[in-house]
């Protein structure tokens, strides 16, 4: 079996959604990047892609960002999955997750998608729900706030202070459990 993990950051293009809530995934994999000292480059999965390895001699990891807008980023994530030779089980979608604190972290294989739309179209396009899952909590909106509305909106400027700290912490997240199993991440975040 391959030692190969395809670790997709979900997200919106363009930099009118950069900062948002919804684009967490896609900022805990330029951390990642940052950290193997590599650069995307355009794939023809409709994806910025960055082969790379944590350390020498570690798991080989494909950091990939979807073009598409999140619902529909099912189509570049399996067929990166297929170009790869990569199965679901070996794919991790790091994502905003409202039902979770801010600054909190989640980690689980398979299970529901709790009105995700772009962990839907992952679902339906791998034809599996068993693939990895860093939940990044975004926290609720507050009062009668819209959801969709809510995580299109940048950080408040408390949770931007204490945003490279939740980043770091899901970029560490991805290393565990890509280099020592589901249970070891779980263990460790799962206690805070």
């Amino acid at each position: 079996m391959s030692d190969t993990w395809l670790v997709v950051g979900l997200g919106n293009p363009g930099p009118e959604y950069a900062r948002t809530r919804h684009n967490v995934g896609q900022m805990v994999l330029d951390e990642l990047a940052s950290r193997v000292d590599g650069g995307f480059k355009v794939h023809k999965a409709r994806a910025q892609v960055l082969e790379s390895r944590l350390r020498p001699g570690g798991p080989r990891l494909v950091l990939a960002k979807p073009m598409t807008y999140m619902n529909v980023s099912g189509g570049p994530v399996a067929g990166l999955a297929r170009f790869y030779g990569i199965p679901p089980e070996r794919v991790v979608a790091v994502h905003d997750e409202i039902d979770i604190p801010f600054a909190a972290l989640k980690l689980k294989i398979g299970g529901g998608e709790g009105g995700h739309n772009g962990l839907r179209d992952m679902s339906k396009a791998l034809g599996t729900k068993d693939y990895h899952r860093v939940r990044v909590g975004v926290g609720r909106p507050p009062g009668r706030t819209d959801a969709a509305a809510f995580v299109l909106k940048p950080f408040s400027s408390t949770e931007h202070r204490e945003l490279p700290f939740l980043l770091d912490d899901a970029a560490d997240a991805v290393e565990i459990l890509v280099e020592q199993g589901l249970l070891e991440a779980q263990q460790k975040y799962h206690s805070r």
